[in-house]
């Protein structure tokens, strides 16, 4: 019998960083919120992007859904387990289950360590091969299959160039053989010329190991090649999800087409002839959210209902969900 659960349940996550006042005698005054009650599924198998503005709460979405930041409210399952209330074993196992590729492939490998440090790391902590020889063995194969030379092994993090350095945390996230992985911006930092070759890296990995991806970006042409669906994220809270084409060809939230109105158009007449949303004003602060609908004071739709009634996150189409009051 084989498991139709999806492999991530998300419902009504919510993560807010408190903020203090005072040096000596510290109080809160308030919180930072960065994710605020969102709620998705992610199938198995499956590739979701997740897009929206810097500070939107993407990454902290993708950290709170590893466990690495604690969530404030409501729950996460992977696979069965629930992120937010397992401790000891149980979390260990679900690491085992879940890994991350950092968006900096300079900040998030150890300089002082060697690569057969850094990737058989998470072989020794879960204690997948008995020998330090094995998971040398291990860590060359997996050096192979990420497209680096296994005779690099010996070498620091400062002897390889950023694709290189990002294959090798590819690399340490399968090391554990796992079923979800967080992809935080993993090619916002390469060369546009190394980018695609990481991009199919991840695809042919997918493929042969039945992994399912979270893929963070901002890049929305490269999600729609990569994501068989693609969530907007905005100031917190989710604005539209559905499946990759229909989203591009049908968005239904403003916000939505706005991002897509800015992705650029190789034909210069096609690109004069369509139709720019440009948005008005700054977003606001995850600090002081404005009240009803987030986007409603830069939305040229928005009225007094928008203003004053937080939108329900409903299915306007099979599959196709958004949060507006105006779809």
């Amino acid at each position: 019998m084989t498991n139709t659960q999806p492999l991530v349940q998300v419902v009504n996550l919510t993560k807010h960083f408190p903020v203090m006042s005072g040096m000596i005698i510290q109080r809160k005054i308030g919180a930072v919120r960065a994710v605020d009650g969102i709620t998705f599924n992610i199938e198995r198998g499956e590739t979701l992007g997740l897009v929206g503005e810097s500070g939107c709460g993407k990454t902290t979405t993708g950290r709170t859904l590893l466990g690495l930041y604690p969530a404030t409210a409501g729950e996460v399952r992977i696979d069965g387990h629930n992120i937010c209330s397992a401790r000891g074993k149980e979390m260990l196992a679900i690491r085992r289950k879940t890994q991350m590729i950092f968006q900096d492939p300079y900040a998030s490998l150890n300089p002082r360590w060697t690569v057969n440090s850094i990737i058989g790391e998470p072989l020794r902590v879960h204690h997948l091969l008995k020998t330090k020889a094995e998971r040398t063995e291990r860590v060359k194969e997996l050096m192979t299959l990420v497209g680096l030379s296994g005779r690099l092994v010996n070498r620091f993090p400062h002897e390889f160039s950023g694709g290189q350095r990002q294959r090798i945390g590819i690399a340490r996230a399968l090391a554990s053989e796992p079923k979800f992985i967080v992809c935080d911006e993993p090619i916002s930092a390469l060369d546009v010329s190394i980018q695609a070759q990481v991009v199919n890296l991840l695809e042919d990995l997918q493929d042969r190991f039945g992994l399912t991806y979270l893929f963070i970006a901002h890049d929305l042409s490269m999600v729609r090649h990569i994501c068989d669906r693609v969530a907007v994220m905005y100031l917190g809270v989710m604005a539209e999800l559905a499946d990759r084409n229909e989203l591009y060809e049908h968005p239904l939230h403003p916000y939505t087409k706005a991002l897509l109105s800015a992705v650029p158009v190789p034909d210069p007449k096609k690109d004069r002839a369509r139709r720019r949303t440009i948005l008005a004003g700054d977003v606001p602060s995850p600090f002081n959210p404005p009240s009803g609908c987030r986007f409603h004071p830069r939305c040229p739709l928005a009225d007094e209902q928008c203003s004053r009634e937080v939108p329900q996150w409903r299915e306007a189409a099979p599959g196709h969900w958004v949060a507006c009051h105006k779809v």
